[in-house]
C-alpha cells in the first residue's frame, strides 16, 4: 500500500498517509481536524536492489587497478 502526501488548505501542513490505491483520498486534515486537504503529486519510490552484482566492486577484477595507472605514463616522452 503506498504513502500519499496531503496538504491541508487551513493551517497549510503537509502530511503522508498510509492507504490502499482502492481507498478514495481523504477529505478533511488529520492535524487540525477541520481544514480540506488536497493530495499532492509525489515523484514515487526510489529503486530498491536486492541480491548480488549491484556494486562496484562486484564487476571489478583485480588487474583493472594497475592498468589504469599505466596509460597516463606514456605522455611524459620529449619529443626532438
Amino acid at each position: 500500500m503506498p504513502t500519499y502526501d496531503y496538504r491541508c488548505k487551513n493551517c497549510g501542513q503537509t502530511f503522508e498517509y498510509f492507504q490502499s490505491m482502492k481507498d478514495d483520498p481523504i477529505k478533511t486534515c488529520i492535524l487540525c481536524g477541520k481544514g480540506e486537504v488536497e493530495r499532492l503529486i509525489s515523484n514515487g519510490g526510489g529503486i530498491i536492489f536486492k541480491g548480488s552484482g549491484f556494486y562496484v566492486t562486484d564487476y571489478k577484477s583485480s588487474g583493472n587497478s594497475s592498468n589504469s595507472s599505466n596509460s597516463s605514463s606514456g605522455s611524459s616522452e620529449s619529443s626532438g
